[in-house]
């Protein structure tokens, strides 16, 4: 069991300008702040921060140039990880974020199959669609989707087939009624993202962390930066699917926390649970209200007491929806786009780390009217309110001497690949800390 930082090291960029955005209250929109403050990030600026993070090498054809992604990702990236270090947590480029995960594993672009693997670009009848196949159940689904029997190594092939023969609005009703991730690209101007507001401490703050994969725990990472003691907390029959994935990237957003086991469907260890979110300054979930409701935990009333919710979504809490962030990302028009004019990939899943940053800065702000608030951060959202700023303008790529710039007409920046952080220490085994963090809080051990 770990108390404070989390035990991942993290570099430092002292001479990395601040980017451009302006200090803000946590209910603002990005895009509103921008334009009522004519503080639209230079496009040079944009640009290089594209450059920096590595972002660029990830998007396009294997077989192609890199491709600038549109919007202003990178620059929102690297200023929330400055909100972050302002309340505390390690200083370093939140740009050079959004590409490690792919570093890590020595993954590079492929167009349109995603960086990970497990996400597709597919035509259909009226445009395009982004359809994710990440989870064990997903082959029965999708064959349950098209009206054919699971035969796996036939399924792309008829999957591509049945989009290409049905319009996008009739992929996101099948998608939405089977809870598969997925569905067409409908980019959605002029929607909401809450931004952080006055920095407060992260040192000393109970962070319960129920989250999964990517988002949560990086969220959960960044407070444990800011000196948070974090407790992740799984189920026995639902453990973390990032467990069975690249060890050093699961080392990374977890190493130092400790690892908390209880089964809800018992009724000493929905008490211990109940017990252990009662205590929690900060609690990060990416669940469903209605898998909440099954626990019996209720986000509202946490947040009377003084706790500070966060609650991460695909679409938002009231569209129960299931996302990943290639998936997503891909759905609200964060795409590259190749010399045939049509989309690929942008980067690996960046909505996911793009959430991650977010959650983490607005767990440590001062909530709005002070006590505690239900932060509900929408991965959807934050890629439109990213894709809301001017971009790079006419950046584009260019060869030079065997590597690749970003050339604004003006100005040129080397292109840097992905490059990751590296986990100080190993994370603990699922449930290695239970009686011990259960004991020191005062919970009656399940």
């Amino acid at each position: 069991m770990a108390d404070g930082a989390s035990g991942s090291t993290t570099g430092s960029d002292a001479t990395r300008p601040t980017p451009p955005w302006p200090d803000s209250d946590s209910d603002a929109n990005l895009a509103r702040i921008v334009a009522d403050t004519d503080a639209d990030p230079d496009p040079a600026r944009v640009a290089e921060d594209w450059a920096r993070s590595g972002v660029p090498l990830l998007t396009g054809h294997a077989d192609g140039p890199p491709l600038l992604p549109p919007g202003a990702a990178a620059t929102f990236a690297a200023w929330l990880a400055d909100r972050v270090a302002a309340a505390g947590g390690a200083r370093f480029d939140g740009a050079r974020l959004l590409g490690e995960r792919a570093a890590l594993n020595g993954r590079g672009r492929q167009g349109r199959l995603s960086v990970g693997g497990s996400c597709r670009l597919l035509p259909t009848r009226d445009g395009w669609a982004a359809v994710s196949d990440a989870r064990p159940d997903d082959p029965l689904l999708w064959s349950a989707l098209i009206g054919r029997d699971l035969d796996a190594g036939a399924l792309p092939g008829r999957l591509a087939d049945w989009v290409a023969a049905h319009d996008g609005a009739d992929l996101d009703e099948r998608v939405a009624l089977l809870g598969l991730a997925g569905g067409a690209l409908r980019p959605r101007p002029g929607r909401t993202c809450p931004l952080p507001g006055t920095p407060r401490a992260g040192a000393g703050l109970l962070v319960v962390d129920f989250s999964a994969l990517w988002a949560g725990p990086l969220c959960a990472h960044l407070l444990g930066t800011a000196g948070a003691r974090v407790v992740k907390v799984e189920t026995p029959t639902r453990p973390d699917g990032a467990r069975f994935g690249d060890p050093a990237f699961y080392d990374l957003l977890h190493a130092g926390h400790a690892s908390v086991v209880l089964d809800p469907g018992d009724a000493r260890g929905r008490a211990a649970l109940h017990e252990l979110v009662g205590r929690a300054d900060v609690v990060v979930e990416a669940s469903r209200p209605r898998a909440l409701a099954g626990f019996g935990l209720d986000a509202e009333a946490a947040a009377a007491r003084g706790c500070t919710w966060i609650s991460i979504t695909a679409y938002g809490r009231a569209a129960g929806r299931v996302g990943f962030g290639d998936d997503v990302a891909a759905a609200r028009g964060l795409l590259g786009t190749d010399a045939q004019g049509l989309p690929v990939f942008a980067g690996d899943a960046v909505a996911d780390p793009l959430t991650g940053l977010l959650a983490a800065a607005l767990a440590l702000s001062e909530q709005p009217g002070g006590g505690g608030a239900v932060r509900e951060v929408s991965m959807a959202d934050v890629v439109t309110a990213c894709l809301s700023v001017p971009g790079a303008g006419e950046a584009r790529v260019v060869g030079h001497g065997g590597g690749w710039l970003v050339d604004t007409g003006g100005t040129t920046f080397p292109l840097s690949a992905p490059r990751p952080r590296r986990p100080a220490a190993t994370a603990p085994a699922s449930g290695a800390d239970t009686a011990d963090v259960l004991r020191e809080l005062g919970i009656r051990v399940p």
